[in-house]
């Protein structure tokens, strides 16, 4: 398997973690409520809320990691390709 095809296929494993995180996280965020809880009786929810948003908070630099990796990751497939095209030429 030569490089080009390695990295490809590396940045389609990460592109792919990318996605499903993106996701999960857009999951998690359709069970965050925008409510202030004034009542004792609603500190139960008003921790769950906390404890799902420190969730979302904490896939914050995971996703961002992600994107860099996979960013750079096409930078060097998009290099490679044009050195071979130069080397070709």
């Amino acid at each position: 398997m030569d490089v080009l095809r390695m990295l490809l296929v590396l940045w389609g494993a990460v592109t792919l973690v990318l996605i499903v995180a993106l996701i999960y996280r857009s999951a998690l965020e359709t069970r965050e409520e925008d409510q202030i809880f004034l009542d004792p009786a609603g500190d139960a929810m008003a921790n769950e809320q906390r404890a799902l948003v420190a969730r979302i908070e904490k896939l914050g630099r995971p996703i961002a990691a992600l994107w860099v990796l996979s960013g750079g990751i096409l930078a060097v497939i998009a290099g490679v390709w044009v050195w071979r095209g130069f080397q070709n030429f």
